[in-house]
C-alpha cells in the first residue's frame, strides 16, 4: 500500500505462508529503521510533535506518522506517541521499547488477518510456528539474537529438534514450513533462522522438506524419519514405546 497511516494490506493472502510473507515485509521495514536507519528515525521522532507512530509497510519500507483518522482503523494500530518518551530515556532502552511495542503491533496484525480470512486452528498453529521461528525485533535490535546462536553448541541445532524421553521420540516434531523466499541475502536473521533449521535430514529421502509434517526418531540409530517415508502415521506412534527405523529392524534380522 502507498503511504497511509494504516498500512494496510488488502491483498495480504488468505493463507498462513502468505500472511507470514506480509508479516516478515513489515518486521524487515521497521528492524531498518530501528539499526541502519536509526539516525534517521531518531530525528523523525521530535517529542514536540504529535502522537506518533512507527509503520512497517509489505513493501520492506517504514514510516513515522500519525495514527490513522477512521475509527475503527482498517487493521490494529501500532503504540502511539513512541515520540514523548525519546528524550526521558537511554537511547538505547528507548529504541528497545520500540522494538517490544513493534514485535506486539506486527503479531497483532498478523492474527487480525488470520481472524479475517478465517483461519482455524492448524492454520493458526501454522502461522504462529513460522513467526516463532525468527528472532523478534527486540531481540535483533538488542543483539540478544545473536548472542544466542554464538552460545549454541556446534550441534545443539540438531539435537534440541529431538525429545529426550523414548515415548516423546514418537511424537509429532513441529517445524513450520518457511516460505523459500524468506532465505534472501542479507537477510541476518534469516540466516540464523537456516542454521537452526536446516541440519536434520530424513534418514529416508535424505530431504528436510515438509518441517511441518509428522516425524519420528528411531531409538536405536537416532536418525529422524518422514512418518510418510516410514509409514508411521501419528496415532500409530502413539502406541510404540521403542522405534526401530526400517534400516535398523533388517541389520537385527540379517545378524
Amino acid at each position: 500500500m502507498d503511504g497511509g497511516g494504516s498500512g494496510a494490506a488488502p491483498n495480504a493472502g488468505r493463507t498462513p505462508e502468505e500472511v507470514f510473507r506480509d508479516y516478515r515485509a513489515r518486521r524487515a521495514g521497521m528492524i531498518k529503521a530501528l539499526t541502519t536507519d536509526v539516525d534517521k528515525f531518531f530525528k523523525l521522532c521530535d517529542p514536540e510533535k504529535e502522537n506518533l507512530c512507527l509503520y512497517g509497510y509489505p513493501n520492506e519500507t517504514w514510516e513515522v506518522t500519525l495514527p490513522a483518522e477512521e475509527v475503527p482503523p482498517e487493521i490494529p494500530e501500532p503504540a502511539l506517541g513512541i515520540n514523548f518518551a525519546r528524550d526521558g530515556m537511554n537511547e538505547k532502552d528507548w529504541l528497545a521499547l520500540v522494538a517490544v511495542h513493534s514485535d506486539s503491533w506486527l503479531l497483532s496484525v498478523a492474527f487480525y488477518f488470520g481472524a479475517r480470512f478465517g483461519f482455524d486452528k492448524e492454520a493458526r498453529r501454522r502461522l504462529f510456528s513460522m513467526i516463532n521461528n525468527m528472532p523478534t525485533i527486540f531481540e535483533v535490535v538488542t543483539g540478544s539474537a545473536k548472542k544466542q546462536t554464538k552460545e549454541k553448541t556446534p550441534n545443539s541445532s540438531s539435537k534440541s529438534n529431538k525429545p529426550s524421553s523414548k515415548v516423546s521420540r514418537a511424537e509429532s516434531r513441529s517445524k513450520a514450513k518457511v516460505p523459500k523466499d524468506d532465505e534472501e541475502s542479507g537477510d541476518d536473521d534469516g540466516d540464523e533462522e537456516a542454521e537452526e533449521h536446516d541440519n536434520t535430514l530424513c534418514g529416508t529421502c535424505g530431504t528436510n522438506d515438509g518441517k511441518d509434517q509428522f516425524w519420528i526418531c528411531c531409538d536405536n540409530c537416532e536418525k529422524w524419519y518422514h512418518g510418510k517415508c516410514v509409514k508411521i502415521t501419528p496415532a500409530r506412534a502413539e502406541h510404540i514405546k521403542q522405534y526401530k527405523c526400517p534400516d535398523c529392524t533388517n541389520k537385527r534380522a540379517r545378524a
